[in-house]
């Protein structure tokens, strides 16, 4: 599921207040438990082997459904029946069994909402409903039926059965029920208003058996809303009955086609299941020409499924193309959504999408096992389904390739590899956002793939909110949900991948994993010992800091000296790990010569304590000594990552802070062109960890600011700014922020447009220091300027010593606390009037959060009014 990730995206970027304190000088590195002896808990055993395979007797249960349903659009209700065949496969005789009663989330007395805190949160219920309503429960065993007893608690139905179910018996539950379609169903299911009818997006939509397995017995923990869910596994075969004017898809495939579809639809289905390209099966002039009254029944097959969804609406086009699968297999990407959300910087591209992301994961994990792929627009932000997913009407361009490209990602997790959802959210949502991103990165040269940059975001995986991977979803704070879910075990994956196994080793072994457990149910322990098995490597000291610990990384240079004082004999390098977790560690090193090398030490140098030093067959003093310069590990402190032997080069002579500012006004278009500026604004468009995000920016002179922060995927402003006169406002997600007097000043001083000429005509205002040393930033060489404001904001500029464009700007996110800088840096300086130049390429990193945008308008002199600024 994609929106938590969202969430968790906005928080990071719009608030930027984690914690780092200082970096650490005294170790808290202890080696005796870093490498300890003891992991594992228990022994392998004949239901789960000590490699990590399913063991000789390894067992699960099966259930499959039979479902006859009819949609409601007047009362929005759904009713109908199902049958459910439960095959017992335990050495256990069963004397009960435990159903899931997902719908029951919805009523007011349910665990869920009385769990909801006071100022509510996204899994809080919108509206009520009285669930399931259930008219009739049967058990058909040994030839008899009768009436179940039975018992609802919340989310859970327990059935009692009159004799015990035994080893290798199977039984049927028949339950008649109806419950009311919730509007908005926890952003996994409802329904949504557009101009040519409703769409409903349905799921959670029939009472679903509770897991029993070796590890737990039955699975019931109670459905609150973050945690997911864990399925048995088994063949559907279900109808649909809605009205006649309604398009309905769902998981599995389609088997009366013939008595649904026109001939017109029928022919243009058929050409796109032999079509590498979209075929548009219905389009909008289709959708006055549907049927007005009547019913029609849809009837669809899913086999080894542990679930389907579905959708139906009057509102949908619908199209589709061919999907080419390893071994010469096909399957069907198809799409249904609104009018208003077509076009190619829509889901017009959708079912490219669709067929991008499954013909690449089909390709480096596991053949995608469905006869089709359904991409639905709707209500919910992004939810998957075995064989269909849902995601956001309002998604597009690279936001819609994110989140169709993570759902889908999810038939591999956790729909193949059927892990519990409920209790271990990392081995779905961790799993599936690791393989996103190589997706992104092979789809269409790379259209919307950005470079992971791993120590930049490393203080994100360790904010003020942070807890282990390894807890209950439930259990996390939703401000950290997001992060623990998804982005910390996505990369821990990803610096296994790269830095720990390498690709060769971790890709065998983590196909390994899929093809062991796929439509089975692995735990930790068996995802833990078949990365190690089938790669040869003991990976406990990687367990236990990354995912059952918060333990960080921060290596640092300590120190650098000479064999005899002499560099010619060599040098001797030393090296500490000032925090709990021990990495491999990459060094780059340069000589006065201009030769540069890299060694690469493994991570047992660690075993024997905090401090390591190595000997460099040197021939020349060294110039400088780094650790991992291309950002790949987790570094919290990457400030004592480099050794230097001299910082920077001396400032020239008649170079002055002045004359620095000037130089910046000039390269910009001069401080006249400057002053006749009115008004100005820009809009750009960027992602923030595959979302994106939208900013608009006014300024009018001499005292006016607005910033908007728009996430198309959730269709809501995350953040504004109004700046007018004394002024200040801040509203973040909804709410308007508390402002200091003190936090309103620094915030007027943070968006003063064109500062340069600020800082030059207000001198009484702001203290400059240009330090005297330059300062290397990606290869230019800049002069640093300090600046400080009688409001007590401090920052730093950065402008090229050649042209005298400024290349960064650094200040604390708060004043008042001890946040980490937000640096931006700027790039692509063009013209856009009258020789006026602005940089088009913006990177802002919050706390280790990286956010690039590009910008796409700019305006100049447009007269606005003040309208625009309140």
């Amino acid at each position: 599921m994609k929106l938590k990730s969202i969430y968790a995206v906005v928080s990071l970027l719009l608030i930027g207040t984690i914690q780092q304190g200082a970096a650490q000088t005294a170790s808290k590195y202890d080696h005796h438990a870093a490498f300890s002896p003891l992991f594992y808990p228990a022994a392998g055993n004949e239901y789960r082997s000590a490699g990590g395979a399913p063991g000789p007797k390894y067992w699960q249960n099966t259930a499959d459904y039979k479902l006859a349903v009819t949609l409601d659009t007047a009362k929005q209700r759904i009713s109908g029946s199902v049958t459910i065949t439960y095959r017992n496969n335990s050495p256990d005789q069963l004397p009960f069994l435990w159903l899931q009663l997902d719908q029951q989330l919805f009523r007011k007395d349910a665990r869920g909402t009385a769990a909801t805190t006071a100022v509510g949160d996204r899994f809080a219920s919108a509206q009520y409903t009285n669930g399931f309503e259930l008219q009739t429960v049967n058990v058909s065993a040994n030839g008899k039926s009768s009436t179940a007893d039975y018992l609802v608690d919340d989310t859970r139905m327990q059935i009692r059965l009159k004799e015990a179910l035994k080893t290798g018996g199977s039984l049927q539950i028949t339950i008649h029920y109806a419950y009311t379609v919730p509007e908005f169903g926890v952003d996994r299911t409802g329904l949504q208003r557009k101009r040519d009818g409703r769409i409903y997006q349905i799921a959670q939509w029939y009472p679903r058996m509770a897991v029993y397995d070796d590890v737990l017995g039955w699975n019931t923990l109670p459905y609150l809303g973050a945690g997911e869910f864990y399925l048995e596994y088994g063949n559907y075969d279900y109808t649909i009955t809605a009205p006649a004017n309604m398009l309905v898809v769902g998981s599995g495939e389609l088997v009366n086609e013939t008595q649904v579809l026109s001939a017109t639809e029928a022919a243009l289905l058929a050409k796109a299941r032999n079509s590498d390209k979209t075929v548009m099966i219905r389009d909008s002039s289709a959708l006055t020409k549907l049927p007005t009254k009547g019913d029609r029944t849809w009837h669809f097959t899913c086999k080894n499924a542990r679930d389907v969804a579905w959708a139906a609406s009057a509102a949908f086009l619908w199209d589709a193309a061919r999907i080419d699968l390893p071994g010469g297999k096909k399957a069907l990407a198809q799409s249904v959504y609104p009018v208003e959300a077509g076009g190619n910087d829509a889901w017009g591209r959708s079912t490219e999408y669709v067929k991008g992301c499954i013909e690449q994961y089909s390709k480096d994990w596991y053949v995608y096992t469905y006869p089709v792929a359904t991409n639905v627009a709707g209500i919910a932000h992004g939810m998957e389904y075995p064989g269909i997913v849902f995601c956001s009407s309002y998604s597009s361009k690279g936001g819609l390739w994110g989140v169709t490209n993570h759902e889908f990602g999810h038939n591999w997790f956790p729909m193949i590899v059927g892990s519990n959802e409920r209790k271990y959210a990392w081995m779905d949502e961790g799993f599936n956002t690791f393989i996103n991103r190589l997706a992104t990165k092979a789809f269409n040269k790379g259209e919307y793939h950005g470079e992971e940059k791993i120590q930049q975001n490393a203080p994100g995986m360790f904010s003020a909110y942070e807890e282990a991977i390894m807890n209950t979803p439930d259990v996390i704070d939703l401000n950290y949900n997001g992060v623990a879910a998804y982005y910390k075990p996505a990369m821990g994956l990803s610096l296994l991948r790269h830095q720990i196994l390498g690709p060769q080793r971790f890709d065998y072994a983590f196909r390994e994993y899929i093809k062991r457990w796929a439509f089975k149910h692995p735990t930790p322990w068996d995802f833990f010992r078949t990365m190690e098995n089938a790669s040869g490597e003991d990976l406990s000291w990687f367990w236990r800091g990354w995912f059952f610990n918060n333990w960080k990384l921060d290596q640092a240079i300590k120190g650098v000296k000479y064999v005899q004082e002499n560099p010619a004999l060599g040098a001797l390098i030393t090296i500490q790990n000032l925090e709990q977790l021990p990495m491999p560690v990459v060094i780059a090193i340069q000589d006065e010569k201009g030769k540069t090398d890299t060694v690469r030490l493994p991570v047992e140098i660690w075993q024997r304590g905090c401090t390591w030093t190595f000997r460099y067959p040197s021939a020349a003093p060294l110039t400088k000594v780094e650790i991992d310069p291309a950002g790949h590990f987790p570094d919290i402190h990457p400030e004592n990552n480099t050794w230097k032997a001299a910082a920077g080069k001396p400032v020239p002579a008649g170079v002055t802070a002045t004359t620095v500012l000037n130089g910046h006004v000039n390269a910009i278009g001069g401080a006249d062109k400057l002053r006749k500026i009115k008004d100005y604004g820009i809009e750009a468009t960027g992602n923030a960890r595959g979302t994106q995000v939208d900013v608009k920016i006014k300024w009018k002179q001499p005292d006016k600011f607005s910033q908007e922060v728009f996430v198309p995927v959730i269709g809501q402003i995350v953040k504004k700014t109004v700046i007018n006169g004394e002024e200040v406002a801040v509203t973040l997600g909804g709410r308007k922020l508390p402002l200091s007097a003190a936090e309103k000043a620094a915030e007027k001083e943070r968006e003063i447009l064109f500062p340069e000429l600020y800082f030059t005509s207000e001198a009484d205002k702001v203290k400059i220091e240009l330090a005297p040393l330059t300062a290397e930033i990606e290869g230019i060489q800049t002069y640093v300027l300090t600046i400080a404001t009688t409001n007590g904001v401090i920052f730093r500029n950065y402008y090229d010593c050649k042209t005298g464009l400024k290349v960064r700007t650094t200040f604390p996110a708060t004043q008042e606390s001890n946040a980490k800088e937000v640096m931006t840096d700027y790039a692509d300086y063009r013209e856009v009037n009258e020789g006026i130049k602005i940089p088009f390429s913006l990177r802002t990193t919050t706390d280790g959060f990286d956010t690039q945008l590009k910008v796409t308008k700019v305006s100049v002199n447009s007269g606005w009014g003040d309208e625009f600024f309140k």
